[in-house]
């Protein structure tokens, strides 16, 4: 299992040695523990650009998935899983309105943004909707056994 964080960020203070063992701690409970995932840290600015750019939304946005695996189904088998960006910003503001800290709130987006790369989306049917809130609620505790995504988390 790979995984590349490069924080180009300058708001916050990020620990990304833990962050990389609490992803490695999420990935093998969701069958990917051979899987290479690249995560960037970023402001609201670079990530407004990226969405605009990939989804045509002139926006910024808590986190933005890009898989690596669509070209599997046709037999094309690799490790990457995919690539996933999150805007400590608005992961900043988030962290208060979810009573998370910010490194609490980047693993929530993060389990948020791996369960996009494998194929859910909660934009699509409620059906994801409702697996991918109980994924990531399921997963947060792996990590923080003492604490509870806010009701107020839309993931």
């Amino acid at each position: 299992m790979s995984i590349y964080i490069i924080d180009e960020q300058t708001e916050c203070l990020i620990d990304c040695e833990s962050l990389e063992n609490q992803i490695k701690t999420i990935l093998p409970l969701l069958n990917c523990e051979n899987k290479e995932l690249s995560i960037l840290l970023t402001d609201d600015k670079k990530i407004r650009e990226l969405n605009k750019q990939y989804r045509n939304k002139n926006i910024s946005t808590d986190v933005l998935s890009f898989s690596q695996t669509e070209g599997e189904e046709n037999g094309l088998e690799h490790n990457l899983l995919g690539d996933i960006v999150i805007s400590t910003s608005t992961a900043m503001r988030q962290s208060s309105e979810h009573n998370l800290s910010i490194d609490e709130e980047i693993v929530l987006l993060l389990i948020h943004g791996i369960l996009h790369l494998l194929g859910f989306d909660h934009e699509r049917s409620d059906e994801d909707g409702v697996y991918m809130k109980e994924k990531t609620s399921e997963l947060f505790g792996f990590i923080f056994p003492n604490k509870k995504p806010s009701k107020s988390c839309n993931y």
